[in-house]
């Protein structure tokens, strides 16, 4: 899978340049398991064989990160809070108190969620959805995510240039930190559902 995306993201450079490597970051923001882990360290790559300019490249893929995100912000805005609680309410073991009690947590830390969810995988394309949700101003929204995804851009993106012909050598350590953040949010779900069993009672669905 990896040499496919690698092949794909490649061909994707080698025809657009730049501008490539920002359309590839923008579906990775759609579908998180094509992995910017491996496109941006390439487009690093890329620019140190001199296929694309470094400051390009990093404008580019910041560009499509943002587009990427933007997208989804609006999914979730048009999906809305009704329509969130109403699939949540038919899911079991979630309450809509717990609806709430995100809610609750957004507005108090919205804006740390959606600057430091840019660096985490997986992560970081899903925090746009309840962004949009909340209608989180789009001012905000805009800055945290530039910002945050021009910080992970840019370290990938120098590594693959730093790096050269040995750029793959990224994916094996972002690997080590993905299984951690996986296995960090598996624990999470098993203490939720754990909770849940525990304490069927709490929580009761409104009518």
């Amino acid at each position: 899978m990896s040499d496919r995306i690698t092949d794909w993201a490649t061909g994707l450079m080698d025809t657009l340049g730049a501008p490539g490597a920002g359309a590839a970051i923008a579906l990775e923001n759609l579908f998180p398991p094509l992995p910017s882990e491996v496109i941006l360290p390439l487009a690093g790559f890329a620019a140190a064989r001199g296929d694309m300019n470094l400051y390009a490249a990093l404008l580019w893929t910041t560009a499509g990160s943002v587009i990427g995100a933007l997208a989804l912000y609006w999914v979730g805005g048009l999906l809305g809070r009704d329509r969130t609680v109403a699939i949540a309410a038919r899911l079991p073991l979630v309450k809509v108190a717990d609806i709430e009690r995100t809610e609750q947590w957004f507005a108090r830390h919205g804006t740390k969620a959606i600057f430091f969810g840019r660096m985490v995988p997986i992560f970081r394309s899903l925090i746009s959805v309840p962004a949009g949700i909340e209608r989180m101003p789009v001012p905000a929204f805009l800055a945290l995510t530039t910002l945050g995804s021009l910080i992970w851009n840019t370290v990938f993106v120098l590594a693959g240039y730093a790096l050269g012909d040995n750029w793959h050598e990224v994916t094996d350590y972002v690997s080590v930190y993905s299984k951690v953040v996986a296995g960090a949010a598996a624990l999470g779900v098993v203490a939720f559902v754990g909770v849940r069993i525990l304490r069927p009672g709490r929580g009761q669905r409104r009518g």
